[in-house]
């Protein structure tokens, strides 16, 4: 967890093992999943569903959005006020119970922009 509470890069579980087994050598990566899954469950760090073939983990569980790059696959989070009310808002439209939402954005992030036109 503390890792995850370190780093805004929204790592993957194999990034979380290459930098945990620098300190516990015996570390598999079963244990990482299973510690992970855990963290999850406890509400203390987030999966990220990106669209990628790897899951992705964000320690900050405060409501944010994120960017994901389309070209590098980093994951950002953006400084953007939470529409506190969007889901109330589905929730008298729709009729649904609504009690939170996530909204994720896809582009280019600027770093790949940078490289296109350097």
């Amino acid at each position: 967890m503390n890792i995850l509470k370190d780093t805004d890069t929204h790592p993957t579980a194999s990034w979380i093992y290459d930098e945990l087994k620098k300190e516990f050598t015996n570390l598999s990566m079963g244990t990482v999943y299973r510690n992970v899954n855990i963290l999850i469950d406890q509400g203390l760090i987030t999966k990220i569903e990106s669209g990628s073939s790897f899951d992705r983990f964000d320690g900050n569980v405060s409501p944010h959005y994120h960017f994901t790059c389309r070209q590098c696959d980093s994951i950002y989070d953006l400084p953007l006020p939470v529409l506190e009310d969007l889901h109330q808002k589905v929730s008298s439209s729709t009729g649904h119970q609504a009690d939170s939402h996530s909204i994720n954005f896809y582009g280019q992030c600027n770093n790949c922009a940078k490289q296109k036109y350097a």
